[in-house]
């Protein structure tokens, strides 16, 4: 498990083992079991978790008692109502294991004296939350002026495999469709045998 958080890290900022050893002992491992659920809406977002097994989902529920999920993590990806992280008021999103999952997870009070003390952890957090708000500025451009086939493009383009993994109700749901029209996409993208 370790492993993979390090390499995540020195694809970003390299860090030499010895430097990684205080981050290393940070992180706890947690198991989930499939639907288990990592949070709950009202709860304090206590911790930010890396995903090192399984998928995992956040996801809020509108007044319509619809479920919208806001985001997957695969493997090699973090997870966490950021806001409520950064914050410490209670969390608007749940977060579910999609599938029996692995995580590292690591506690707010931690994280904070690690961005104090650590140089390069406040850099690699730094990019992190960079790439974050990236990836959520393109996912709303694509919410906002994009056709049901860019976005799912878009999807697969950046979260290969997604579609093996995840329910297809759940997809349709991330890209604010009916699960009938993402049926109908995809059957389109199937070519008939010659």
């Amino acid at each position: 498990m370790q492993a993979s958080i390090y390499q995540h890290f020195n694809r970003m900022v390299p860090l030499t083992e010895a430097e990684f050893a205080p981050l290393a002992a940070a992180f706890t491992p947690r198991t989930l079991r499939k639907k288990e659920l990592l949070l709950l809406p009202g709860e304090v977002c206590r911790h930010i978790s890396f995903v090192t097994q399984g998928v995992l989902r956040s996801f809020t529920t509108d007044a319509k008692g619809h479920e919208v999920i806001d985001q997957f993590a695969l493997e090699g990806w973090w997870i966490a109502d950021l806001y409520s992280f950064l914050t410490q008021e209670p969390a608007t999103y749940a977060i579910e294991a999609l599938e029996t999952a692995q995580v590292l997870q690591l506690e707010q009070p931690v994280a904070q004296h690690l961005l104090d003390t650590m140089p390069k952890f406040e850099r690699y957090f730094r990019l992190l939350m960079q790439n974050n708000y990236i990836a959520t500025h393109r996912r709303l451009a694509l919410a906002l002026g994009r056709t049901a086939e860019e976005k799912y493009d878009a999807l697969l383009a950046t979260t290969p495999g997604i579609m093996q993994r995840v329910p297809q109700h759940l997809i349709a749901s991330y890209l604010g469709i009916t699960p009938e029209f993402l049926s109908r996409i995809r059957s389109r993208r199937v070519k008939p045998a010659s």
